[in-house]
C-alpha cells in the first residue's frame, strides 16, 4: 500500500491510497490511535471513491462514531483506466435497450461479471489497510447502494470479517442464490418509484437474504433520491453493530 497524500479537515484525516493498481482513499479520525472499526464503501455506477454521497457519508462515520472508512475506485470508474470489455458490453446493454429489451437484467449480468473482479480487490484492500496501527483488525462493515450492492452482495457472502451491511437499490436477478449467503444483520434501501430497478426486484433481493436481523427502509422517490434522513439511520445501525 502506497499513500500518495494526506490532509486534514475538521477534525477527519484523508489519505488517498494505490494497493497495486487500486486507487483508494482511507478517512480517520484526526490524530487517530489504536484499532477502531472500518467500513468499506461501494461507489455508485459512473461514480468514484469520492462522490460527494461517500465523502458525506464517511465524514459522519468518522466524526460522529469514530471510524475509519475506505473506498476504492471500481475497474473502469474514477482514476482507474477505461476497461475495454467494459466499455464494450456497455455499449452492446444500450442498443439493447433501445432495442426494445428490459434493462434491469442487463446491469444484473454487467454487475455479476464485475464482481468477479471487484471482490478479492476488496479482500486485498481490507487486507492491507487493517495493518495499519490507526485502523487495526477490528470489526468490518459493508455500505453500498446501486452498484455498490450488485457488487456489494458477493462481497459480503464472500467476506467473514464483514459483520454488518447497508445495501440497496438493487435486485434479485443475478444476487438471489449469493444473498442467501449473507447471514450478517442488513439494513436494506428500496426507493418506490425506482425507475431503474423494478420494486419487485428489489423486495426480492431483501427476501432472498438469508440475514436473521435484517430490515426494509422503503422510501418513495427515484432511484437518485434516498432520503437524507437514512444517512442518520446508516449511522445508528453501524454503531449499533460495530461500535
Amino acid at each position: 500500500m502506497r499513500f500518495s497524500s494526506a490532509t486534514s479537515c475538521g477534525g477527519v484525516c484523508e489519505q488517498l491510497f494505490a494497493l497495486g493498481e487500486i486507487p483508494g482513499v482511507l478517512w480517520t479520525p484526526e490524530g487517530a490511535v489504536g484499532t477502531r472499526p472500518l467500513i468499506l464503501m461501494g461507489h455508485g455506477g459512473g461514480q468514484h471513491k469520492k462522490a460527494p454521497g461517500i465523502v458525506a457519508r464517511a465524514r459522519r462515520l468518522v466524526v460522529e462514531c469514530g471510524f475509519a472508512v475506505a473506498a476504492v475506485d471500481v475497474p473502469g470508474h474514477g482514476d482507474r483506466p477505461k476497461d475495454e470489455e467494459y466499455d464494450r458490453i456497455a455499449t452492446e446493454n444500450r442498443a439493447r435497450v433501445d432495442a426494445g429489451e428490459e434493462l434491469a437484467p442487463l446491469i444484473a449480468g454487467f454487475q455479476a461479471l464485475v464482481a468477479r473482479r471487484t471482490v478479492p480487490e476488496w479482500q486485498a484492500v481490507l487486507d492491507a489497510v487493517r495493518q495499519l496501527e490507526h485502523v487495526g483488525a477490528g470489526p468490518v462493515g459493508y455500505w453500498g447502494v446501486s452498484l455498490g450492492c450488485g457488487l456489494g452482495v458477493p462481497f459480503v457472502a464472500a467476506e467473514p470479517r464483514v459483520r454488518a451491511a447497508v445495501l440497496g437499490l438493487g435486485g434479485a436477478l443475478a444476487s438471489a442464490d449469493v444473498a442467501a449467503r449473507i447471514t450478517v444483520p442488513v439494513e436494506f434501501l428500496v426507493q418506490w418509484d425506482d425507475e431503474r430497478v423494478p420494486r419487485a426486484q428489489g423486495l426480492a433481493l431483501f427476501d432472498a437474504l438469508g440475514s436473521a436481523e435484517k430490515t426494509l427502509h422503503a422510501n418513495p422517490g427515484k432511484h437518485g433520491e434516498i432520503p437524507a434522513f437514512e444517512l442518520d439511520s446508516t449511522l445508528r445501525f453501524f454503531a449499533r453493530h460495530l461500535g
